[in-house]
């Protein structure tokens, strides 16, 4: 369904965000018959509903908003909306067409657009891609879930963007190159469970997309795709790390050395993996990546990290305190915590709790030495799922602040303390950008 397809017809937008009001300026320039929103969530944080909006469509809150959505003859959600939300399942049930700002502007832009999803990865992973593109004078539009809706992007010959799984599961068009990083359950309130939140995930690359680039690395992704032709990142046929001319690791294409490990500023081997993706995607679309590779290890080598993903933060003691607030499972904390092998490692963790299952980071955390402070309001449960191994200590704290306190009283002079949560921000936090920034804080003002 594209956008055009909207004229003449009563169209509903379920959500009041920034994806919903992208959405009904979007909609209402394509004539439809009706267009109303509706909001099911309003609360003191929602913006007001007023002016060229409101004159475009009405906002409905309340139980009138299921009829609203009901009667329309196309509903258009915000990727806020779950699919396991009781009307989406009713609207199903009623065969109420149900679709999303992404797949409406995916329809129209599909051949110009490079995809990326991934459980861990995706956003440093697109954001190398663009970067990358852009030094191989391939200019591009880069949006998606970090912030600009698809339906407010301008025109352009080339987009990268970043896609949740939310945004993956109503599409009908998949991307010129559809990109997967990594996959492991997360969301799965939302999605309705395990084999949901991977069909919603994997719908990224279910329409024909002209080339599948994936993490060829990551088992379950490697699992789920069984033998579906895909360009697989990390696999000697294609881009991976491998022993250089200089006896050190490299990155290569093929059998040919591009540049060495070193060039690419951010630790850990799963950025080593990202990259590799990244470069493989460059290849999918004709970048000559032998020939240009001087230039690509500069426009490596000047990539910054993303905000709140493993950020370190100077301190005067000689510990290094390190951001990874953007860490919200035990398998980002996971990765997070190889970034930082052979250190002595304080880990803080803790968040608002999904219930999820922190047995993975048990295991992969037995025979280490670590030390593992929990806050609240999951810190206590992913502490007691700890409990036992014999060389990881644990303690609770009563909040961020205290949990930084603690931490420079157990973390050996050269260790590194990591905020790696495992847990989303919201309850306790604004949201994950007032966590990073009380953690900051409480580093200043503990620093001696």
């Amino acid at each position: 369904m594209r956008l055009s397809d909207l004229r003449g017809r009563h169209v509903a937008v379920w959500g009041a965000g920034r994806e919903g009001r992208a959405a009904v300026t979007a909609i209402a320039a394509h004539g439809p018959a009706g267009l109303v929103v509706v909001d099911d969530s309003a609360n003191f944080l929602t913006l007001p509903w007023d002016g060229p909006l409101a004159a475009a469509a009405p906002l409905v809150t309340g139980e009138e908003g299921f009829e609203r959505l009901a009667a329309a003859d196309v509903v258009v959600r915000s990727p806020g909306v779950p699919n396991t939300h009781p009307w989406m399942v009713e609207l199903r049930r009623r065969s109420v067409p149900v679709t999303q700002g992404s797949a409406l502007w995916m329809a129209d832009h599909a051949d110009r657009t490079v995809g990326v999803t991934g459980s861990k990865g995706k956003s440093t992973t697109s954001s190398l891609i663009s970067h990358l593109l852009t030094a191989m004078d391939r200019p591009n539009v880069f949006g998606g879930n970090i912030g600009v809706p698809l339906l407010d992007l301008p025109e352009a010959e080339l987009y990268v963007l970043e896609l949740s799984s939310y945004q993956c599961s109503d599409l009908t068009d998949s991307p010129r190159v559809a990109v997967v990083t990594a996959l492991f359950p997360e969301h799965l309130d939302a999605h309705g469970g395990e084999r949901e939140y991977y069909r919603d995930k994997l719908n990224l690359i279910a329409h024909g997309p002209h080339a599948v680039v994936v993490n060829g690395a990551d088992p379950r992704l490697a699992a789920e795709l069984g033998d579906r032709a895909a360009v697989r990142a990390g696999s000697p046929d294609t881009t991976h790390v491998a022993t250089g001319p200089d006896g050190t690791q490299w990155f290569h294409l093929r059998d040919t050395p591009l540049f060495p490990r070193a060039v690419l500023p951010l630790v850990g081997r799963h950025n080593e993996s990202n990259l590799c993706v990244a470069l493989a995607v460059l290849d999918a679309l004709g970048v000559d990546v032998v020939t240009r590779r001087d230039s690509l290890a500069v426009a490596v080598a000047e990539f910054q990290g993303l905000a709140h993903r493993l950020t370190e933060i100077a301190d005067p003691s000689g510990l290094t305190f390190v951001d990874d607030t953007l860490a919200t499972s035990p398998y980002a904390a996971i990765h997070a915590i190889d970034a930082y092998e052979g250190r002595p490692l304080t880990v803080i963790v803790g968040g608002a709790d999904r219930g999820l299952d922190y047995s993975p980071l048990r295991a992969h955390l037995a025979g280490r030495e670590i030390t593992v402070i929990g806050v609240p309001d999951s810190g206590p449960r992913i502490v007691e799922a700890l409990s036992g191994l014999p060389s990881v200590r644990t303690e609770l704290a009563d909040d961020l602040v205290a949990a930084v306190g603690l931490s420079r009283k157990l973390t050996p002079a050269g260790g590194v303390v990591l905020l790696s949560p495992a847990a989303p921000s919201y309850g306790r936090f604004r949201n994950f950008e007032h966590r990073s920034e009380v953690f900051a804080q409480a580093v200043a003002d503990t620093a001696r």
